[in-house]
């Protein structure tokens, strides 16, 4: 986890200075995302405990936290519990020594953005975080009107409105996660094709590579669980290639 010299700045002038709060009960590793990601030009403000984190939560009102699994007195997986109860969407990176599907999948179900394993490279977490501070501000601008107004996307009984964030499958409302339903979006608006793994994680997750296919595969599957129940199956897999949505 050696910090390069070579970074450069992640914002340009102008741009608004995104804050960031790193939870991590190690002081090394406290320090070293903070010195990355203020190169970046992030703020950072730091804390060694989760019961720390929710208080800094509520009075920073950070962009995103970088929040470490195993802590001292409750883990990340209950600070998030407590942020999601208390209608707190701020976007979750869990830092965490574990590397199970089981965790991967716990953290996810929580409402965490992504997921990234000890050791880790400073390169990678950086990346996760502009990806993470995109797709949450693409959101908000989207939610606000800002954005351009998006079409109504049909296949078969699937409805999906970009604009208005909503989803009906045979006239029934569907409720998903943010990332649930970009996944469903990229899906919909490319119908019929084959996509790769790769494809996905780049457009849905802004991920540059796709070394984390669990986490497509796990949304994929909450997508299925929500949609089958109300008609035939319209997403397929494409063993060893990915997946397409077509009408039955």
């Amino acid at each position: 986890m050696k910090l390069e010299t070579t970074y450069q700045t992640a914002t340009t002038e102008g741009d608004p200075i995104p804050k960031v709060l790193v939870v991590d009960d190690e002081p090394n590793i406290r320090e070293l995302v903070q010195v990355a990601l203020k190169f970046h030009g992030c703020a950072v403000t730091t804390s060694a405990t989760g019961m720390d984190a929710l208080a800094l939560a509520t009075a920073t009102s950070p962009d995103l936290i970088v929040l470490d699994v195993v802590l001292p007195d409750i883990d990340g997986f209950e600070v998030c519990r407590r942020l999601r109860a208390s209608d707190n969407d701020v976007p979750v990176i869990f830092l965490t020594a574990r590397d199970t599907t089981s965790d991967t999948v716990t953290g996810l179900t929580l409402g965490g953005d992504d997921y990234i394993t000890k050791p880790f490279s400073v390169e990678a977490l950086v990346a996760r975080v502009r990806a993470v501070l995109r797709r949450a501000a693409k959101r908000d601008a989207t939610e606000d009107g800002d954005a351009d107004d998006g079409p109504t996307l049909r296949v078969a009984d699937l409805e999906l409105d970009e604009e208005h964030w909503i989803v009906r499958r045979a006239g029934t409302p569907v409720e998903l996660s943010p990332t649930e339903f970009r996944l469903l979006a990229y899906l919909m608006r490319n119908q019929g094709l084959m996509l790769s793994r790769k494809q996905l994680l780049e457009n849905v997750w802004g991920w540059e590579y796709a070394g984390q296919s669990q986490v497509l595969e796990t949304y994929v599957s909450y997508l299925r669980r929500k949609l089958d129940p109300l008609g035939p199956p319209l997403i397929h897999t494409q063993r060893g290639v990915g997946y397409t949505l077509r009408s039955p």
